[in-house]
């Protein structure tokens, strides 16, 4: 049986106030015969390779970037494998913040919050940040991330989780809500799914600083050592 072939894709995170690059979220896909994809299921993946792949990738983002954001789910959260990766990571990151952006995917296990704080406590406790990500969708609403807000640095609001765009009055009730929150906890608050201009644009009356979408930059690949030039085209 073939092995599945992962890597992850870098795309940049954009503050409009000083126009620079701040930082990287790492996106992990999968190798098809169609080419590079989203994994259709997360959990399914070993948590082995998520973390060798991890430890790999941030080994040579280190003194890159000011801040590079991970996507952890609650199940891999609790994984050990991924924990120490996560740790050794940090280390390599330094002095870098590794951010742990928690997805608001449910998985197959059920996690309470008090299963979770004990962990994302240790990872500050390691120099890291917490991210909420995708809030106000899936579980992430603000009644289940309440109790997570106090250890948490940053918030993220995803355009491309909603079928209609960033013109939408209930999307902008929406924006206006988080923002909120953002301001009261002392949070960095980051729209991602920014994709064409008037996206932009429209963002600009919302006061949120902090982007991220195909509009600034498209993820792309990061090879590793080893990898040849023309790999996965």
């Amino acid at each position: 049986m073939t092995q599945t072939t992962y890597r992850y894709f870098v795309q940049p995170q954009l503050d409009v106030r000083t126009k620079t690059i701040y930082g990287y979220e790492l996106l992990i896909k999968e190798l098809t015969q169609q080419g590079w994809r989203v994994p259709s299921d997360f959990a399914k993946i070993d948590p082995k390779i998520v973390a060798d792949l991890l430890v790999a990738t941030t080994k040579i983002l280190g003194l890159k970037v000011q801040y590079c954001a991970v996507n952890v789910s609650r199940e891999q959260l609790l994984d050990t494998k991924i924990a120490k990766a996560i740790i050794l990571s940090q280390r390599q990151l330094y002095p870098a913040k590794l951010v742990v952006e928690l997805t608001e995917e449910a998985g197959p296990g059920c996690y309470h919050n008090t299963a979770i704080i004990p962990h994302l406590r240790h990872f500050i406790e390691q120099g890291m940040q917490v991210s909420l990500d995708d809030v106000g969708t899936g579980i992430n609403d603000f009644k289940n991330i309440q109790e997570l807000l106090p250890l948490t640095s940053e918030l993220k609001f995803a355009l491309q989780n909603f079928c209609t765009g960033i013109d939408d009055p209930k999307i902008q009730q929406q924006l206006h809500f988080w923002h909120a929150i953002s301001q009261e906890y002392g949070l960095r608050l980051v729209l991602e799914g920014i994709e064409t201009a008037a996206d932009d644009q429209l963002s600009n009356r919302f006061e949120i600083d902090f982007r991220q979408g195909y509009f600034y930059g498209k993820p792309q690949l990061l090879r590793l050592s080893g990898d040849p030039v023309n790999f996965g085209l």
